[in-house]
């Protein structure tokens, strides 16, 4: 947003009561900060942080909102009164929305339905190999259980859900009917047609994953089962991996149950850093693309399987929140009851190959290189592209042996030494850990529907709105 922007989102948003899902994570933190810098008399702003208590609630609170290099910016607009300002705006509130009622206490639950206007849910998790019930539990229970609370919300306006936009190509609600899913539309097997997929019944996949859990609870090898079962269960209905499938089934039991609630779905692509506000490069934690980068850098991998034609839809996510608050406005001031979805993505707008990005990122660690534990520069050749995994596979072996014990240091029967052959091994798993991951995306045609968003753009320039740079 720009110095002239946005009245009429500041006018919607002024005076207004939030509550906020997944408050502490990535783009909530953009969101909340966007709010206070912009529009300093909103109301209150309630954010559910998981905790043990109060006072746990109100130290993350302090450690990771208000003490954050991201609010440098409101910190220096109001002083020393910053803390003040912060703590008469936000309010955290224990709760977890994997828990009936949200894990809230009784009287800060009613205070919230008597007060909130908006609700935002951005509680997720995004490990693309989460175990299969906790992310059911998070992405598709989660939305449906924070659904039913809304419902009890006396003044509530709409309520916003943070989707993604990996799980449709398409700005319409997700009814999967048999022979249809994600996969099918979006061509994400590039080399066979898509076949028919079972129909897939959100209810029941819930309670086999549940099912599952309390049948093997005991056994150690769990954890990996779970995540092992996301994938299949993803696979068989045509969805990449597990974070999609349950992203998309909390989409479905929104629209099953929102009753007469308005609704704003938002989908956006891969979220990076910030381009421009509060300042520019301000991210957190490691994002989607970054594992493959990293490695990159650090000399452990030569280059990945990819198409070089396909596009890396990724977005920054100052540019996400803007259109999440343009979309929230337009939806809120019409007033409707049903469901309005918007994609916010670049790969139609300004589409960015992956060859492209493999050689910026090269350009980068000629100029930049990595440092190794000896202080030595690490030298990266520029990456090799393999069109299969079977051809990435064969390759890396020997490109690991290289890096990690030279032709001199092999045996005589042709063997390398145990240690240096258990450092080659855990190399090649990452790689191929990470290629399998990734292969889905990397070889991915779809690009994104957007004409939603454009409709937002065409309603606040009729009312001489400018919102989005």
């Amino acid at each position: 947003m720009k110095m002239n922007e946005g009245i009429g989102v500041l006018n919607f948003i002024r005076g207004k009561n939030f509550f906020i899902t997944g408050a502490t994570g990535f783009l909530a933190k953009v969101l909340v900060e966007k709010i206070l810098r912009t529009v300093p008399d909103v109301g209150k702003i309630f954010l559910l942080i998981r905790a043990e208590n109060k006072q746990a609630a109100n130290e993350r609170l302090k450690s990771e909102i208000i003490n954050s290099d991201l609010f440098k910016c409101l910190r220096q607009i109001h002083g020393n009164s910053y803390e003040h300002f912060m703590l008469s705006k936000l309010v955290s509130v224990v709760g977890n929305v994997r828990e009936p009622n949200l894990g809230l206490e009784a009287d800060v639950a009613d205070v919230i339905r008597k007060e909130a206007n908006i609700i935002v849910n951005s509680a997720a998790t995004t490990d693309f190999r989460e175990r299969y019930d906790v992310a059911i539990d998070i992405n598709t229970r989660g939305p449906y259980l924070l659904m039913s609370f809304a419902k009890k919300c006396k003044k509530l306006e709409l309520l916003l859900h943070v989707s993604t936009g990996k799980g449709r190509v398409m700005e319409e609600p997700l009814r999967i009917r048999r022979g249809e899913s994600m996969a099918g539309e979006n061509c994400i097997n590039h080399e066979t047609p898509a076949s028919p997929y079972p129909t897939l019944d959100v209810n029941g996949e819930i309670k086999m994953a549940l099912d599952y859990v309390d049948r093997d609870f005991k056994n150690k090898g769990l954890t990996r089962k779970m995540k092992e079962l996301g994938l299949e269960r993803a696979r068989k209905y045509g969805w990449q991996d597990g974070y999609t499938l349950t992203k998309a089934m909390g989409e479905m039991l929104i629209e099953e149950n929102k009753g007469d609630i308005p609704v704003v779905i938002v989908r956006p692509s891969v979220v990076e850093s910030t381009y421009r506000e509060p300042f520019p490069g301000w991210i957190e934690e490691t994002r989607m693309m970054d594992p493959l980068i990293l490695s990159y850098g650090k000399g452990e991998l030569k280059g990945f399987p990819y198409d070089p034609k396909v596009v890396l839809d990724i977005i920054p996510v100052d540019m996400v929140v803007n259109a999440t608050l343009a979309a929230m406005t337009r939806h809120g001031m019409a007033g409707k009851g049903d469901v309005d979805i918007y994609h916010i993505a670049t790969s139609v707008a300004n589409p960015l190959l992956l060859e492209d990005l493999a050689s910026f990122v090269h350009d980068h660690f000629i100029s930049t290189p990595w440092i190794d534990f000896e202080g030595r520069p690490i030298h990266v050749q520029p990456g090799k592209t393999f069109s299969s995994m079977d051809e990435f596979s064969a390759d890396i072996w020997g490109h690991v042996i290289q890096r990690n014990g030279s032709a001199t240091r092999v045996a005589a029967n042709g063997k390398l030494p145990q240690k240096i052959e258990s450092v080659c091994r855990k190399l090649v798993e990452k790689a191929k850990y990470l290629a399998d991951i990734y292969e889905p995306y990397t070889f991915y045609a779809g690009r994104y529907d957007q004409k939603m968003l454009y409709l937002v753009r065409s309603f606040l320039a009729s009312l001489r709105f400018l919102l989005i740079a």
